[in-house]
């Protein structure tokens, strides 16, 4: 997904597309690796002096009901990683320093045939794998 096709899916969502949330959209493509909201901030506040994280946060929430991104919730602090949607996949989240690595491909797929013969109506699911990446294994 890229910066237009997002604005897209937020005006289609009946949504307007103000300089700050605009803003926000292509902080996200400025990231290698995904970011957090203070991360976004950041770069924001470089053109939006006067943004708030508050603004930032709501903004990444909206992204993420109206499926543009994905929030990775990491589980040893307080804050969230934001990626943007590209391919379905999951993540290994490191509880040392929160780096988050992509499993490109879904481990579930294989299972959702059966659920759906079972009946189930499956609308998502969200996997995530909590470990150590090497650097804090050794450090710690």
């Amino acid at each position: 997904m890229n910066q237009l096709e997002i604005i897209d899916m937020v005006k289609g969502k009946g949504f307007k597309i103000t300089p700050q949330r605009r803003a926000i959209i292509e902080a996200l493509f400025f990231f290698e690796k995904p970011p957090t909201a203070k991360e976004v901030l950041e770069i924001v506040r470089k053109k939006h002096p006067e943004i708030s994280l508050d603004t930032v946060y709501r903004n990444l929430n909206l992204l993420a009901e109206i499926d543009c991104l994905i929030q990775i919730n990491l589980k040893n602090s307080e804050t969230s990683r934001f990626e943007i949607i590209k391919n379905h996949h999951h993540h290994l989240i490191c509880l040392g320093c929160g780096e988050a690595v992509c499993l490109e491909s879904c481990i579930l797929d294989r299972h959702m045939g059966v659920l759906r013969e079972k009946g189930y109506q499956i609308v998502g699911h969200a996997f995530e794998i909590y470990g150590y990446c090497p650097a804090c294994r050794t450090a710690g």
